[in-house]
């Protein structure tokens, strides 16, 4: 796992973990677009949404379930959850990730 995000699950660069199993870990970004901006991966590296195998289906719905277990941790009562998929949709780290925002009224189209 070469990624900046396969790096911090190997203990090589800190993170803020908010929550984390066996399926995944759940941190803040470090630069934050909301007053809550966390991140959700995937211990599995699979590098975005679009090649995922069948097999990996029930990883994400549980990784899914637990982003909305984390937003109300965190206190928010409504959350925006995105997953970018490939470099043109804005994806810039490629290892499957959840953005979890929230905290402030999210504009529509968000970019």
């Amino acid at each position: 796992m070469s990624t900046i995000f396969g790096r911090i699950l190997n203990g090589e660069i800190p993170a803020t973990r908010v929550w984390e199993d066996e399926d995944g870990v759940a941190f803040r970004d470090v630069n934050p677009q909301a007053p809550t901006h966390i991140l959700l991966i995937p211990r599995k590296p699979i590098a975005r949404l679009s090649e995922m195998a069948a097999e990996d289906a029930p990883l994400i719905g549980r990784l899914m379930h637990a982003a909305t277990q984390i937003a109300a941790q965190e206190g928010l009562t409504d959350a925006r959850y995105v997953i970018n998929d490939g470099a043109g949709a804005g994806q810039t780290v490629f290892h499957l990730h959840i953005h979890i925002i929230g905290g402030r009224d999210l504009g529509w189209p968000p970019g």
